[in-house]
């Protein structure tokens, strides 16, 4: 005997019956004023360096970034974040606060180029250090109250050198608050701070070793969140907010969506998410070997860290999404 079917309930399908009708309907957007572009200056080259494990990624010489900043506002990027690769390292990576050191250089030629684009210094020093820790090493690990001194010189550096936004990356205790307190004491109350919040000590990471050269060896497990901490990560971003972070951040992106998701529920400073160096590298090297459609999933993932609760994503595609969206 045939028992007669209820009535099925069309009321999810009705509204996915056509493009418009889900564009309409559509809950979360992204769009181009969602994004940072990350770009590497490399000091002692003439011509661009291709990065091997991170395909159309280059590091490019300081006579270069002006026009590629160019290039980026004309595709539609509102906001960059510069990198550094020095060639003058040593054990504090004193050229972060020199006036004429790589990265005044890099901020003051972004600005100049194009003045109206939003340029954020990443301030840390591994790209700086002959050891390519994040601070200054002592008794095999870093400092923090010593890192901490030479955070507030290199932030007010970039102050005068005309940054939009600092954006301490570093992980260690107090930073906001340092950074803070002198930016403040130097009269530059106006910037902003956008705090690698919650950073874990992520294998992701792997290809941004190549992209800004480092030679560093070891770990910084003493100072970057274990990736199994749920709920410390959520009480780094409150500590930073509470010491006065404008941004809060989640790094990487793709592994750490309920982290995103809890800072959200917990915060409603606007929230960033950096889809990082691995993640990319592992959608190119899909779409190479032909089995995804990079296009396709790129857009899945940056609706889903808009979905998580990102307010902003850092993204080596950002120039790219120009052209999808």
């Amino acid at each position: 005997m045939q028992i007669p079917l209820t009535k099925p309930d069309f009321r999810f399908r009705r509204l996915r019956r056509t493009t418009a009708l889900r564009e309409l309907v559509r809950e979360t957007r992204v769009q181009m004023s969602d994004f940072i572009l990350p770009i590497f200056i490399e000091e002692g080259i003439s011509a661009p360096v291709a990065i091997k494990s991170m395909p159309d990624v280059f590091r490019y010489p300081e006579t270069h970034l002006a026009d590629i900043v160019n290039r980026a506002w004309n595709k539609g990027v509102r906001a960059i974040i510069l990198f550094g690769v020095s060639t003058h390292k040593d054990h504090e990576g004193s050229d972060t606060w020199c006036e004429h050191g790589l990265l005044s250089r890099m901020i003051k030629i972004a600005k100049s180029a194009q003045p109206d684009m939003l340029v954020i210094s990443d301030n840390c020093f591994c790209e700086y250090t002959d050891h390519g820790h994040c601070g200054v090493v002592a008794n095999n690990d870093v400092d923090n109250d010593k890192t901490l001194v030479n955070l507030q010189k290199q932030v007010v550096l970039a102050a005068q050198a005309g940054v939009d936004m600092i954006a301490p990356s570093g992980m260690m205790d107090g930073m906001i608050s340092a950074i803070r307190q002198a930016l403040d004491s130097a009269g530059f109350t106006h910037i902003p701070v956008m705090s690698y919040s919650t950073k874990f000590a992520s294998a992701f990471y792997g290809p941004f070793r190549d992209a800004v050269d480092s030679s560093f060896k070891g770990t910084r497990n003493t100072y970057q969140m274990d990736p199994a901490n749920g709920r410390e990560a959520l009480a780094e971003s409150m500590q930073d907010e509470m010491e006065g972070a404008d941004i809060l951040m989640v790094k990487p992106g793709m592994a750490y969506l309920d982290v995103l998701a809890n800072i959200r529920a917990n915060s409603s400073r606007p929230l960033a998410v950096y889809h990082v160096s691995g993640e990319y590298a592992m959608i190119k090297a899909g779409a190479a070997a032909g089995v995804i459609d990079e296009r396709a999933i790129v857009l899945e993932t940056m609706t889903a860290f808009k979905r998580a609760g990102a307010d902003l994503i850092i993204t080596y595609y950002a120039e790219k999404m120009a052209d999808w969206l």
